[in-house]
């Protein structure tokens, strides 16, 4: 049994507590939330105000679900109490947060660090990807993907509009997500373009982002990243030589982002003259969503077994925040403080 610590009891955190309670090789020894203390005492569970306690006993692995500004602070500190870090993206408010936490990784060979690229893992996700590899549809040349929110009543109060906590808008904490999908089916980017903007909402950060990438190798890809399509949408676009694909929907608790469905359309053949243009369709609906439990299951089965985490490492938390710097200073963005120096032990 692997003896689990949880930093940070919000939407994340609750999430990873069931993680836990499910997993047969986990046992929970204590949940971190200040705020939160008497909410985690009535699971049963013992509640730290700081995790510096928790650390303090010596959890084999700890999950990281804090706001951005905390994250890789508890990241750090989670490696040189010599735990095995599970840690919620984004990686932090800044590309330097990234680089911090994988100069600390590089001294601890022996531990496990993983990020919590979870889309990667949707059924409609695996599906594509499986279909893109097979090759049947041949060359994959182009990606678009929308993923956006509404916002709410309480949208402009968010810590995560806020740059001192969050360090940055819709692209850092929501199309952060589409561009490691993206990343995920075609590899790097060596090119990126970009226009973002504060177009509706009084925040100091962007609720609207348009990036343009172009992949080593020729695929070229388009995110919109907002907070005011009004409609919660996630819509992800893959044009191949021979047809295409589209996963639309989330399996999200509320519901909101609508049934998770993929949709595999074929380029009419020669003679089929009657289809150019409107070609036949099949489409696959999910009514289950695997994703957390397969990520954690992967990081349980890396630390067991003494294997290097294959997915959703840090050299992809480090590409992604990359771009999105790319992005912010294309468009004049410096958000977030600098972090503090942290000592490498």
């Amino acid at each position: 049994m692997l003896k689990a610590g949880i930093i940070g009891y919000g939407y994340m955190g609750e999430i990873r507590h069931q993680n836990v309670l499910k997993h047969p090789e986990l046992d929970l020894l204590g949940i971190c939330d200040p705020g939160k203390k008497r909410a985690i005492e009535k699971q049963n569970c013992p509640a730290f105000s700081d995790f510096e306690e928790l650390l303090s006993l010596k959890p084999d692995v700890v999950f990281i679900c804090t706001p951005n500004n905390i994250t890789p602070d508890a990241a750090i500190a989670g490696l040189q109490a010599g735990a095995h870090v599970f840690c919620e993206k984004p990686p932090g408010r800044s590309l330097a947060d990234i680089e911090r936490i994988r100069e600390v990784e590089a001294a601890h060979p022996n531990l496990r660090l993983i990020f919590g690229f979870n889309h990667r893992h949707h059924p409609g996700i695996t599906d594509a990807k499986a279909i893109v590899d097979g090759g049947a549809l041949g060359r994959l040349l182009w990606l678009r993907g929308v993923y956006g929110k509404s916002g709410g009543h309480d949208f402009e109060k968010s810590w995560r509009n806020d740059p001192k906590v969050g360090g940055g808008g819709i692209l850092l904490d929501q199309g952060i997500h589409m561009l490691d999908l993206f990343r995920f089916f075609c590899g790097d980017f060596e090119e990126v373009q970009s226009m973002a903007a504060t177009a509706f909402w009084n925040i100091p950060v962007e609720d609207n982002a348009f990036v343009h990438l172009r992949a080593k190798g020729g695929p070229i890809a388009q995110l919109h990243s907002s907070s005011t399509l009004w409609k919660h949408t996630f819509r992800l676009e893959l044009g191949l030589e021979r047809g295409y694909l589209t996963v639309t929907g989330l399996l999200s608790k509320t519901g909101s982002y609508g049934r998770e469905t993929l949709l595999v359309g074929r380029k009419p053949r020669t003679g089929e003259r009657a289809a150019v243009g409107n070609p036949r369709e099949e489409i696959t609906y999910y009514d289950e969503d695997p994703s957390w439990d397969i990520q954690v299951q992967h990081f349980v089965e890396c630390i067991l077994n003494g294997r290097a985490v294959e997915d959703s490492t840090s050299d992809d938390a480090l590409a992604v925040m990359k771009i999105i710097d790319t992005v912010y200073r294309q468009n004049g963005l410096r958000l977030g403080e600098e972090p503090r120096e942290v000592a490498v032990p």
